[in-house]
C-alpha cells in the first residue's frame, strides 16, 4: 500500500514538473514570437532603405505612415522606394514565410525533420510549367502567353505544380486512403519525370532562352513589382490561411496516425488540406521566384530546437522567421557583388546546404543513415 502511495506520488510529482516545464516552452514560444515580430519589421526597414538611395529611416517611416513623402524623399527616392524596393520586400517576406510554414507542415505530416516542400515534386513541377513558357511561349504556348501577359509565367508554375499534386494524389490514394509512404515515394518518382521533361525543354532551347532559364532556376527576387505581388501574394496567403487551424491535428499525427484517429482527428482530410495548401504556396512561389531552396527546411528546424514541436507556435514562429530570412538574404545578396547582384538562390544554398549536412550527422544514427 505504502508503495503504490509512493508511486501515486512520483507520478504526479512528475507530471507537475512536465506541465511546469510546458509552461515555461509556451512563456518561450509566444516571446520569441514577439521577437520575430520585432526582428521582421527591422528586416522590412533594412530592405526598403539599403542601396543606392540616400533616403534615412526617419525620411522612409514618415513617408509611409502619411502616405505622402514629396516633403522628405526627392521623386527618384520615391520611384526606388515605392516602386521598386517595397513590392520586392513584401514579395521576400510572403515567399520565405510560405516555404518556411511549408515546410514545419510537411515535417508535421511526415512527422520527419528532413521533410521538404519539394518532396512531394511540387516545386519540380512548378518549375516544369515556368520552363515550358519561357521554351515554348513563342510557338505551342503563344496563345496563352497573349492571353495572359506578364502573368503567364507565374500561372503556368502554378499550373505545373498544381497538376503535380493532383496526378501524385491519383498515384497515392487508394480506397479514399492516402498513404503518407507511397505519396513520398511517388512525389520523388513524378518530380524526377518532372526534371527529365525539363532538360528536355531546355536542350530545346535557344541561347537567349538558356540564358533567361538558367538566372531563373538560380532563385531571385529581381524585377519584382506590384503585378507579381498581386498575382502571387493572394495565393500564397490564401493557402496559409486554413494551416493554423490544423496545429492541433499536426501535433496528434505526431503520435501516429492511429493514435491521432483515437483523438478524434479526421486523418484523411488534414493530409488533404495540408497537401492542397503546400501545393499552392510552393507553387506560387517558384512561380514568381524560380528555384529558392533550404528555407522550408533549415527554419522549421531551427525553431523546433528553440520552442519546441508545438505547432500552434511553430507555424506562426516560421513564417515570420522564413519572412524575415529572405529578406535579409535577399539584401545581403543585393550588395555582396554590388552593384551587380548574386542570385539569392544560390545564397540559400550556400547557407542551407551545410546546415542540412549538419542535420543530417545529428539525426544519423536514429535514422539508422
Amino acid at each position: 500500500m505504502a508503495f503504490n502511495d509512493a508511486m501515486a506520488g512520483l507520478k504526479q510529482m512528475s507530471q507537475a514538473t512536465a506541465h511546469r516545464r510546458q509552461g515555461n516552452r509556451t512563456a518561450l514560444a509566444i516571446l520569441v514570437i514577439a521577437g520575430l515580430v520585432m526582428v521582421s519589421a527591422v528586416a522590412f526597414l533594412f530592405s526598403i532603405t539599403t542601396g543606392a538611395s540616400n533616403a534615412s529611416v526617419i525620411d522612409v517611416i514618415t513617408g509611409m505612415l502619411s502616405g505622402s513623402a514629396e516633403s522628405t524623399l526627392s521623386i527618384r527616392d520615391r520611384i526606388v522606394i515605392f516602386d521598386i524596393r517595397l513590392p520586392r520586400a513584401v514579395l521576400g517576406f510572403l515567399i520565405g514565410g510560405g516555404l518556411a510554414v511549408s515546410g514545419a507542415v510537411m515535417q508535421g505530416l511526415f512527422r520527419n525533420p528532413l521533410a521538404d516542400p519539394g518532396l512531394i515534386g511540387v516545386s519540380a513541377g512548378s518549375s516544369l510549367g515556368a520552363v515550358a513558357m519561357i521554351v515554348l511561349g513563342g510557338g505551342v504556348l503563344a496563345p496563352l502567353a497573349h492571353l495572359f501577359g506578364i502573368f503567364s509565367l507565374p500561372i503556368a508554375a502554378f499550373i505545373g505544380g498544381l497538376a503535380t499534386t493532383i496526378l501524385l494524389y491519383k498515384v497515392a490514394t487508394q480506397y479514399g486512403q492516402t498513404s503518407i509512404a507511397t505519396m513520398l515515394l511517388a512525389g520523388i518518382a513524378l518530380g524526377s519525370l518532372a526534371l527529365a521533361a525539363t532538360g528536355i525543354l531546355i536542350y530545346m532551347a535557344d541561347d537567349r532562352q538558356l540564358r533567361d532559364l538558367t538566372f531563373w532556376s538560380m532563385g531571385s527576387l529581381a524585377g519584382s513589382t506590384w503585378s507579381k505581388v498581386a498575382g502571387a501574394g493572394p495565393i500564397i496567403v490564401l493557402s496559409l490561411l486554413p494551416l493554423p487551424f490544423m496545429a492541433r491535428g499536426l501535433n496528434a499525427l505526431t503520435l501516429g496516425e492511429a493514435t491521432a484517429f483515437h483523438m478524434g482527428i479526421s486523418v484523411q482530410r488534414l493530409k488533404n488540406i495540408a497537401v492542397v495548401s503546400v501545393a499552392a504556396a510552393v507553387g506560387a512561389s517558384v512561380a514568381v521566384s524560380g528555384g529558392i531552396g533550404f528555407v522550408g527546411i533549415v527554419v522549421p528546424h531551427i525553431l523546433r530546437m528553440v520552442i519546441g514541436p508545438d505547432h500552434r507556435f511553430l507555424l506562426p514562429a516560421s513564417a515570420l522567421l522564413g519572412g524575415s530570412l529572405l529578406v535579409i538574404a535577399d539584401v545581403v545578396a543585393r550588395i555582396l557583388v554590388s552593384p551587380a547582384e548574386l542570385p539569392i538562390g544560390i545564397l540559400t544554398a550556400g547557407v542551407g546546404g551545410p546546415f542540412f549536412l549538419w542535420m543530417l550527422l545529428r539525426q544519423r544514427s536514429r535514422l539508422s543513415l
